[in-house]
């Protein structure tokens, strides 16, 4: 174990040249050290009660204020034959299978189709779930955002990020900063578990991969006191998540101009904050500032390839986000995200309603387009 302590703690990877762990302990002797941070894995667990209950004595009273209800979806007839072929496919059967299928039943192709359509939706978790969710998710991303936005405001690094190097490590790290980092990396840590039993989303591993980086980055940074600059990056991330959830809960709510509204807002911030104040304010000063002032060392190389995964991921979102505008602008309205969830990718109507529409050879998406659908409740939190 004393070996792999010493290699986990080595000075030589953690730290500047010439600065031991000792060092730091005499500059701040009171200040908080590394194994704080242990205090999030219990507040992660209360993270996750408080939720409970927030959702059960808030937001479900919030919904049904709006008027949504805790409807189950139409559940389809029991069918040992069409379970099993539901199980290995999921989708509707093409025109071969539902011919088989409708002769070993002797059931009318569109009843099969229905049946399907009504299996998919038993998977689907209600609008007031999704409600419940993202309530949750705003309220925490926006009293967050006000607290590290309000010490933030008065710190020096904030305003000259080449104040997030001097005199570094031997940088106090203060109780805002312990708590600021301590909550955020519970949050993180409980979006890890609570992935799982979330609505699924198509980009669920690159949001689990987003989460992993996340909370690496602020245990990584907070290990060799990279502090003040890891405030900056929590900051700048939560700020466009609020109108994220916001748009999403218009949208639950039917209420469709706020909706589009908040969602157009949510790009411009996103954009401005991940495409220009990130690469602009944080990496420059990470890859830049920081080499002009401390120089490299083994952990500082690690950090900034942990920022730039980030910068990859907020390219990616960013596309999506440009391509959901390019397409309302032609069409005059948000349209399906393409970040859509996995049951949202189904077929929503069968054969008999498309031929009433007179969309019966049309996409998913072109039907979504045409039903005046808005799917911004789609997108999740980077």
């Amino acid at each position: 174990m004393a070996v792999v302590a010493a290699w986990l703690w080595n000075e030589r990877f953690w730290l500047p040249v010439n600065v031991t762990w000792a060092d730091l302990e005499r500059q701040n002797p009171e200040g908080y050290r590394a194994g704080h941070l242990v205090a999030a894995l219990p507040l992660a667990a209360g993270l996750l009660v408080l939720r409970h209950f927030f959702e059960r004595f808030l937001a479900k009273p919030c919904a049904a204020h709006v008027d949504i209800q805790d409807s189950g979806p139409h559940r389809a007839q029991p069918n040992a034959i069409l379970e099993k072929v539901f199980t290995s496919i999921t989708k509707c059967p093409d025109a071969r299978q539902l011919e088989g299928l409708s002769k070993q039943l002797d059931w009318d192709v569109r009843k099969i189709q229905r049946w399907f359509r009504h299996r998919r939706s038993q998977d689907k978790p209600s609008t007031l779930t999704k409600f419940c969710e993202s309530m949750w998710r705003l309220t925490f991303y926006l009293c967050i955002f006000i607290y590290g936005l309000r010490f933030l405001w008065s710190s020096p690094w904030f305003w000259d990020t080449r104040q997030c190097w001097y005199n570094y490590p031997y940088q106090p790290i203060t109780s805002d900063i312990y708590y600021y980092y301590v909550i955020e990396l519970a949050y993180y840590s409980s979006l890890m578990y609570s992935q799982f039993t979330d609505i699924k989303r198509k980009d669920f591993f690159m949001m689990f991969l987003h989460h992993v980086v996340t909370s690496g980055l602020i245990i990584f940074s907070y290990i060799n006191h990279m502090v003040r600059i890891g405030t900056l990056v929590l900051c700048v991330h939560d700020s466009a998540d609020i109108f994220l959830e916001l748009a999403k809960l218009f949208n639950y709510a039917k209420y469709q101009r706020l909706c589009d509204a908040t969602f157009v807002l949510f790009g411009v911030v996103f954009l401005i904050t991940r495409l220009g104040i990130f690469p602009i304010w944080i990496l420059n000063t990470t890859m830049f500032e920081s080499w002009e002032l401390i120089g490299p060392y083994p952990s500082w190389w690690l950090f900034n390839s942990l920022l730039f995964t980030i910068q990859v991921l907020h390219i990616i979102w960013s596309y999506f986000i440009i391509r959901i505008a390019y397409k309302a602008m032609a069409r005059g309205k948000v349209s399906k995200d393409e970040r859509s969830d996995v049951e949202s990718s189904s077929e929503d109507d069968d054969v008999t309603s498309n031929n009433k529409k007179g969309i019966i050879n049309t996409s998913n998406n072109d039907r979504n387009r045409i039903n005046g659908h808005v799917t911004t409740d789609q997108w999740a939190e980077e």
